[in-house]
Protein backbone atom coordinates (compact mmCIF):
# COMPACT_ATOMS: atom_id res chain seq x y z
CA UNK A 1 0.00 0.00 0.00
CA UNK A 2 1.52 3.20 -1.02
CA UNK A 3 1.02 6.42 0.85
CA UNK A 4 1.79 9.95 0.39
CA UNK A 5 2.71 13.15 3.05
CA UNK A 6 3.31 13.59 7.15
CA UNK A 7 4.76 15.56 10.14
CA UNK A 8 4.59 15.95 13.69
CA UNK A 9 3.93 16.63 17.80
CA UNK A 10 4.90 13.78 20.06
CA UNK A 11 4.94 12.18 23.46
CA UNK A 12 6.26 11.29 26.66
CA UNK A 13 6.19 8.19 29.38
CA UNK A 14 4.43 9.40 32.52
CA UNK A 15 0.73 9.06 32.97
CA UNK A 16 -0.94 12.29 33.96
CA UNK A 17 -3.38 11.93 36.79
CA UNK A 18 -6.64 12.86 35.50
CA UNK A 19 -9.06 14.62 38.13
CA UNK A 20 -12.95 13.80 38.52
CA UNK A 21 -14.79 16.66 36.91
CA UNK A 22 -15.68 19.70 38.73
CA UNK A 23 -19.24 20.82 40.06
CA UNK A 24 -18.39 24.09 37.82
CA UNK A 25 -16.76 22.36 34.67
CA UNK A 26 -19.26 22.93 31.60
CA UNK A 27 -21.10 26.10 33.50
CA UNK A 28 -18.78 28.77 32.14
CA UNK A 29 -21.02 31.58 30.49
CA UNK A 30 -19.67 34.29 28.09
CA UNK A 31 -20.51 37.70 30.20
CA UNK A 32 -22.29 39.11 27.02
CA UNK A 33 -24.34 36.27 26.70
CA UNK A 34 -25.34 34.25 29.74
CA UNK A 35 -27.15 31.62 27.18
CA UNK A 36 -23.81 30.70 25.27
CA UNK A 37 -21.41 28.01 27.50
CA UNK A 38 -17.44 29.19 26.51
CA UNK A 39 -15.45 26.39 26.46
CA UNK A 40 -11.75 26.48 26.85
CA UNK A 41 -9.47 25.03 23.88
CA UNK A 42 -5.79 24.32 23.54
CA UNK A 43 -3.06 24.05 20.75
CA UNK A 44 0.15 24.40 20.03
CA UNK A 45 1.65 27.23 17.58
CA UNK A 46 4.25 24.69 15.58
CA UNK A 47 4.16 25.15 12.35
CA UNK A 48 2.39 21.86 11.82
CA UNK A 49 -0.53 22.97 13.39
CA UNK A 50 -1.61 26.74 11.90
CA UNK A 51 -3.75 24.85 9.31
CA UNK A 52 -6.00 24.18 11.74
CA UNK A 53 -6.87 27.27 13.82
CA UNK A 54 -5.96 29.59 11.10
CA UNK A 55 -9.58 30.52 11.25
CA UNK A 56 -10.54 28.83 14.26
CA UNK A 57 -11.31 31.52 17.31
CA UNK A 58 -13.76 33.24 14.19
CA UNK A 59 -15.11 30.18 13.73
CA UNK A 60 -15.86 29.36 17.98
CA UNK A 61 -17.14 33.08 18.47
CA UNK A 62 -18.61 33.00 21.49
CA UNK A 63 -18.65 28.89 21.79
CA UNK A 64 -14.88 29.19 23.12
CA UNK A 65 -12.25 30.84 23.40
CA UNK A 66 -8.46 29.14 22.47
CA UNK A 67 -5.16 28.96 24.58
CA UNK A 68 -1.64 28.51 22.14
CA UNK A 69 0.87 26.52 24.89
CA UNK A 70 3.56 23.66 24.49
CA UNK A 71 2.31 19.97 24.30
CA UNK A 72 3.25 18.95 27.44
CA UNK A 73 1.03 21.81 29.15
CA UNK A 74 -2.17 21.21 27.30
CA UNK A 75 -1.83 17.64 27.81
CA UNK A 76 -1.69 18.36 31.69
CA UNK A 77 -4.64 21.18 31.54
CA UNK A 78 -6.47 18.85 29.77
CA UNK A 79 -5.90 16.42 32.27
CA UNK A 80 -6.44 18.72 35.42
CA UNK A 81 -9.69 20.10 33.68
CA UNK A 82 -8.07 22.96 33.37
CA UNK A 83 -8.97 22.78 29.84
CA UNK A 84 -12.25 21.44 27.94
CA UNK A 85 -10.58 20.08 24.73
CA UNK A 86 -7.22 20.58 23.02
CA UNK A 87 -4.99 19.09 20.27
CA UNK A 88 -3.26 16.81 22.43
CA UNK A 89 -0.22 14.49 21.18
CA UNK A 90 -1.86 10.64 20.32
CA UNK A 91 -0.37 9.09 23.28
CA UNK A 92 -1.87 11.64 25.79
CA UNK A 93 -5.16 10.79 24.50
CA UNK A 94 -4.31 6.98 25.03
CA UNK A 95 -3.66 8.02 28.69
CA UNK A 96 -6.87 9.58 29.02
CA UNK A 97 -8.74 7.04 29.03
CA UNK A 98 -12.39 7.04 29.29
CA UNK A 99 -12.15 10.47 30.73
CA UNK A 100 -11.09 11.34 27.04
CA UNK A 101 -12.95 11.07 23.30
CA UNK A 102 -11.91 12.54 19.89
CA UNK A 103 -14.50 15.27 18.80
CA UNK A 104 -13.28 16.21 15.74
CA UNK A 105 -12.00 14.11 12.46
CA UNK A 106 -9.47 17.40 12.05
CA UNK A 107 -5.99 15.96 13.46
CA UNK A 108 -2.05 15.92 11.85
CA UNK A 109 -1.58 12.83 10.64
CA UNK A 110 0.64 11.41 7.18
CA UNK A 111 0.60 9.18 5.17
CA UNK A 112 4.26 8.75 4.35
CA UNK A 113 7.57 10.44 4.84
CA UNK A 114 7.66 13.01 7.43
CA UNK A 115 10.17 16.25 6.98
CA UNK A 116 10.77 16.84 10.46
CA UNK A 117 10.57 13.99 12.49
CA UNK A 118 13.63 11.50 12.31
CA UNK A 119 15.80 9.27 14.14
CA UNK A 120 20.07 10.14 13.43
CA UNK A 121 21.99 6.95 14.08
CA UNK A 122 25.84 7.30 14.43
CA UNK A 123 25.55 3.35 14.53
CA UNK A 124 24.18 1.24 12.14
CA UNK A 125 20.23 1.10 13.22
CA UNK A 126 20.13 -2.31 14.36
CA UNK A 127 23.63 -1.96 16.74
CA UNK A 128 21.46 0.70 18.47
CA UNK A 129 21.80 0.52 22.14
CA UNK A 130 21.21 4.17 23.33
CA UNK A 131 18.53 6.40 22.60
CA UNK A 132 18.18 10.26 22.89
CA UNK A 133 14.58 11.34 22.85
CA UNK A 134 14.05 14.78 21.92
CA UNK A 135 12.23 16.54 24.55
CA UNK A 136 10.29 18.77 22.75
CA UNK A 137 8.50 15.54 21.43
CA UNK A 138 6.02 13.00 22.73
CA UNK A 139 4.16 10.66 20.30
CA UNK A 140 7.31 10.69 18.20
CA UNK A 141 9.41 8.95 21.05
CA UNK A 142 7.06 6.25 21.48
CA UNK A 143 7.11 5.72 17.67
CA UNK A 144 10.82 5.68 17.48
CA UNK A 145 10.86 3.22 20.41
CA UNK A 146 8.63 1.40 18.75
CA UNK A 147 10.14 0.94 14.70
CA UNK A 148 13.56 0.06 16.64
CA UNK A 149 11.53 -2.86 18.82
CA UNK A 150 9.33 -4.16 15.35
CA UNK A 151 11.90 -4.09 12.97
CA UNK A 152 15.60 -5.26 14.81
CA UNK A 153 13.92 -6.36 18.08
CA UNK A 154 16.03 -3.66 19.78
CA UNK A 155 14.88 -1.90 23.76
CA UNK A 156 17.47 1.16 24.08
CA UNK A 157 17.99 2.92 26.84
CA UNK A 158 16.75 6.17 26.23
CA UNK A 159 18.10 9.35 27.31
CA UNK A 160 17.09 12.95 27.19
CA UNK A 161 17.92 15.06 24.60
CA UNK A 162 17.53 18.92 25.66
CA UNK A 163 15.76 21.35 23.07
CA UNK A 164 18.82 23.96 23.70
CA UNK A 165 21.51 21.25 23.32
CA UNK A 166 23.48 20.34 19.90
CA UNK A 167 23.78 16.71 19.25
CA UNK A 168 27.26 17.22 19.55
CA UNK A 169 26.65 17.84 23.48
CA UNK A 170 24.40 13.80 23.51
CA UNK A 171 26.22 11.13 24.17
CA UNK A 172 24.06 8.43 22.61
CA UNK A 173 24.19 6.20 19.82
CA UNK A 174 20.87 7.87 18.00
CA UNK A 175 19.22 10.91 18.32
CA UNK A 176 15.15 11.24 17.61
CA UNK A 177 15.07 15.13 16.22
CA UNK A 178 11.98 17.22 15.64
CA UNK A 179 11.55 20.13 14.33
CA UNK A 180 14.26 22.41 12.88
CA UNK A 181 17.17 20.36 13.94
CA UNK A 182 15.71 17.08 11.77
CA UNK A 183 15.04 19.10 8.97
CA UNK A 184 18.64 20.50 9.15
CA UNK A 185 20.73 17.60 10.50
CA UNK A 186 24.65 18.51 10.65
CA UNK A 187 26.28 16.47 7.15
CA UNK A 188 28.43 13.66 7.21
CA UNK A 189 28.08 12.74 11.12
CA UNK A 190 25.60 9.87 10.92
CA UNK A 191 25.47 6.11 9.46
CA UNK A 192 22.15 5.99 9.31
CA UNK A 193 18.45 7.65 8.40
CA UNK A 194 15.29 7.04 9.35
CA UNK A 195 12.27 9.21 8.58
CA UNK A 196 9.62 8.38 11.35
CA UNK A 197 6.66 9.00 8.99
CA UNK A 198 8.10 6.80 5.36
CA UNK A 199 9.34 3.69 8.26
CA UNK A 200 5.74 3.44 9.71
CA UNK A 201 3.67 3.55 6.89
CA UNK A 202 6.35 1.05 5.08
CA UNK A 203 6.09 -1.13 8.21
CA UNK A 204 2.66 -1.12 8.60
CA UNK A 205 1.34 -0.18 5.64
CA UNK A 206 -1.11 3.01 7.82
CA UNK A 207 -1.09 6.27 8.27
CA UNK A 208 0.05 7.76 11.19
CA UNK A 209 -1.76 9.96 14.00
CA UNK A 210 0.48 12.82 15.69
CA UNK A 211 -2.39 14.72 17.28
CA UNK A 212 -6.00 15.32 17.57
CA UNK A 213 -8.86 17.35 19.21
CA UNK A 214 -9.80 16.11 22.46
CA UNK A 215 -12.57 16.78 24.58
CA UNK A 216 -13.22 16.26 28.16
CA UNK A 217 -16.40 14.01 28.10
CA UNK A 218 -18.01 16.13 30.79
CA UNK A 219 -17.41 19.44 28.98
CA UNK A 220 -19.41 18.11 25.62
CA UNK A 221 -22.19 16.14 27.43
CA UNK A 222 -24.36 18.36 25.83
CA UNK A 223 -25.24 17.42 22.14
CA UNK A 224 -25.72 20.87 21.11
CA UNK A 225 -22.47 22.26 22.62
CA UNK A 226 -20.53 19.12 21.18
CA UNK A 227 -21.95 19.38 17.40
CA UNK A 228 -21.28 23.32 17.97
CA UNK A 229 -17.51 22.84 18.39
CA UNK A 230 -17.31 20.12 16.21
CA UNK A 231 -18.68 21.91 13.74
CA UNK A 232 -16.21 25.40 14.32
CA UNK A 233 -12.94 22.86 14.15
CA UNK A 234 -14.08 20.79 10.87
CA UNK A 235 -14.91 24.18 9.15
CA UNK A 236 -11.76 25.97 10.89
CA UNK A 237 -9.38 23.15 9.30
CA UNK A 238 -11.48 23.18 6.01
CA UNK A 239 -10.78 26.95 5.87
CA UNK A 240 -7.47 26.27 6.78
CA UNK A 241 -6.87 24.09 3.85
CA UNK A 242 -7.10 26.62 1.24
CA UNK A 243 -5.05 28.82 2.97
CA UNK A 244 -1.89 27.43 2.69
CA UNK A 245 0.04 30.05 0.31
CA UNK A 246 -1.07 32.62 3.20
CA UNK A 247 0.15 31.13 5.95
CA UNK A 248 3.35 29.71 4.36
CA UNK A 249 4.23 33.54 3.27
CA UNK A 250 3.63 34.36 6.59
CA UNK A 251 5.66 31.73 8.20
CA UNK A 252 8.28 30.80 5.86
CA UNK A 253 11.01 32.89 6.67
CA UNK A 254 10.72 33.22 10.17
CA UNK A 255 11.31 29.40 10.00
CA UNK A 256 14.15 29.56 7.86
CA UNK A 257 11.74 28.30 4.77
CA UNK A 258 11.37 29.08 1.37
CA UNK A 259 8.06 29.96 0.65
CA UNK A 260 7.79 26.58 -1.66
CA UNK A 261 8.77 24.42 1.21
CA UNK A 262 6.64 25.22 3.49
CA UNK A 263 3.54 25.25 1.00
CA UNK A 264 4.63 21.78 0.10
CA UNK A 265 5.10 20.80 3.32
CA UNK A 266 1.32 21.62 4.25
CA UNK A 267 0.21 19.87 1.08
CA UNK A 268 2.44 16.68 0.58
CA UNK A 269 3.56 15.73 3.99
CA UNK A 270 0.95 16.73 6.27
CA UNK A 271 -2.55 14.59 6.55
CA UNK A 272 -5.61 16.73 8.33
CA UNK A 273 -8.65 14.42 8.05
CA UNK A 274 -9.01 11.69 10.70
CA UNK A 275 -10.28 9.21 8.58
CA UNK A 276 -10.94 5.52 8.41
CA UNK A 277 -7.03 4.70 7.64
CA UNK A 278 -6.21 7.33 10.11
CA UNK A 279 -7.83 5.44 12.88
CA UNK A 280 -6.70 2.08 11.88
CA UNK A 281 -3.33 3.34 12.42
CA UNK A 282 -3.80 4.92 15.45
CA UNK A 283 -5.18 1.75 17.23
CA UNK A 284 -2.22 -0.09 15.43
CA UNK A 285 0.32 2.72 17.76
CA UNK A 286 -2.12 2.36 20.64
CA UNK A 287 -1.46 -1.70 20.92
CA UNK A 288 1.83 -1.45 19.84
CA UNK A 289 3.11 0.79 22.25
CA UNK A 290 0.68 -0.80 25.00
CA UNK A 291 2.71 -4.20 24.18
CA UNK A 292 5.76 -1.87 24.75
CA UNK A 293 4.54 -0.81 28.41
CA UNK A 294 4.96 2.63 26.96
CA UNK A 295 1.26 3.80 27.68
CA UNK A 296 -1.38 1.76 30.10
CA UNK A 297 -3.21 -0.70 28.79
CA UNK A 298 -6.87 -0.21 27.79
CA UNK A 299 -9.87 -2.63 27.56
CA UNK A 300 -12.00 0.00 25.54
CA UNK A 301 -12.24 0.27 21.74
CA UNK A 302 -11.29 3.39 20.27
CA UNK A 303 -13.90 5.36 18.87
CA UNK A 304 -15.67 4.46 15.87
Amino acid sequence: MAFQGCRFICVGISKPSIRPATASEGNRTNSSNPETIMLRLGAVSYLNTKPLIETLPERLGQSGELRLDLPSRLARDLAAGELDIALIPSVEYFRGGDEYEIISDAAIACRGPVWSVRVLSRVPMNKVRTLALDEGSRTSAAMSQVLLAEMHGLRPETVPFPIGSSPDEIDADALLMIGDRAMHPAPGKYQEIWDLGDRWCRWTELPFVFAMWVARRSAVADPQIRQRIEDALNVSRDEGLQQFETIAKREAAGHGLTIEDLHRYFAENLHFQLGNGERSGLAAFREKAEHLGLVPASHSPLQD
